[in-house]
């Protein structure tokens, strides 16, 4: 063996430089993505939903059609259908004049839990159990 201690690289340069390579397409790749998919997320966040302004008043679960329900915070479109699913269910089964009497008859639907209930009943209305009488 000859004279000086052995050079022992772990990459050649023809690596290396394929390795920087798919580097930089794999940056080009995330900051194109980026661009196009930016979300910002508010700290804190806002008290009302972006669409809350759209509701005109309270809103009867009874009555209400798709896009109505829908517009309610954090309700969106899947439970609205779900909402009105139940609804035409329980009416065609013939069990009363109301499905829903009550903020807590929304427990009933697939995918509506206690904390959803209390965040969306500011936007609920339901009808009175007993119609008032004049004396």
């Amino acid at each position: 063996m000859s004279g000086g201690p052995a050079k022992f690289q772990l990459w050649n340069a023809s690596q290396r430089a394929v390795l920087a390579v798919f580097v930089l397409v794999l940056a080009i790749a995330l900051l194109v993505r980026l661009h196009f998919n930016r979300q910002y997320i508010s700290n804190p966040q806002p008290t009302e939903g972006a669409r809350a302004g759209e509701l005109a008043d309270r809103i009867d679960p009874n009555t209400a059609d798709l896009e109505t329900l829908s517009v309610i915070p954090e309700l969106g479109e899947k439970r609205a259908r779900e909402i009105i699913a139940y609804r035409k269910e329980f009416f065609a089964q013939g069990r009363g004049k109301v499905a829903f009497a009550s903020p807590q008859d929304l427990l009933k639907v697939r995918g509506i839990g206690v904390s959803m209930i209390e965040n969306i009943s500011p936007y609920l209305t339901f009808p009175a159990t007993q119609p008032a009488t004049r004396p």
